[in-house]
């Protein structure tokens, strides 16, 4: 087996261990930012796609941007905090109790990881960022498809179109439920 500098092959397993935890920690807090700047991308997106459709006399079928926008960067958010919520499962569940063993007594570790979760508000605030990622992922897109079809007759083809944004607007709404994470640990 090999051998850390004081001969110590536990000592050279937690450290390797700690240094896992360093890494996917980094990852998640790098991932944790992307993902919060997808929402000022999508409101930043949403203004500006809004504001052309309406200059200059007003072209509301440019609405009709607005739903791939969203589904894109509503994915692109979706899949980011998914994966921050695997790092949290992974430290949580596989290397937390990997380290924990190889520590003396019953020594507990990264208990930050599990306490947050253990806050009795936690439920309700999934469920309000559940409704806040459903308002602008879902139902602003879907509010932009409305104005454009009250607004003036679309030709069939832009119809078509419209009506294909709703079903991907509908499948990420669907995965952004399922991945809300509303159980309590």
């Amino acid at each position: 087996m090999a051998r850390d500098g004081n001969g110590d092959p536990e000592n050279l397993t937690n450290r390797l261990l700690i240094v896992e935890y360093e890494q996917v920690k980094e990852e998640q807090r790098a991932r944790i930012g992307f993902r919060d700047n997808l929402l000022y991308a999508t409101l930043a997106s949403m203004a500006a796609i809004i504001t052309f459709s309406f200059q200059n006399g007003g072209q509301p079928e440019l609405l009709l941007l607005l739903p791939p926008a969203s589904v894109v960067l509503g994915w692109a958010y979706l899949v980011n905090d998914e994966k921050i919520s695997a790092i949290g499962r992974y430290v949580r569940g596989d290397l937390g109790p990997r380290l924990a063993a190889l520590a003396p007594g019953a020594t507990r570790v990264f208990g930050w990881e599990t306490a947050h979760r253990d806050d009795h508000r936690r439920v309700s605030r999934k469920r309000l960022q559940l409704a806040a990622d459903l308002l602008l992922f879902s139902v602003a897109p879907i509010a932009a498809l409305i104005v454009c079809w009250s607004a003036e007759p679309l030709p069939a083809w832009l119809l078509t179109v419209s009506v294909a944004e709703v079903a991907l607007v509908a499948v990420v709404t669907v995965q952004i439920v399922r991945y809300a994470d509303l159980r309590r640990p």
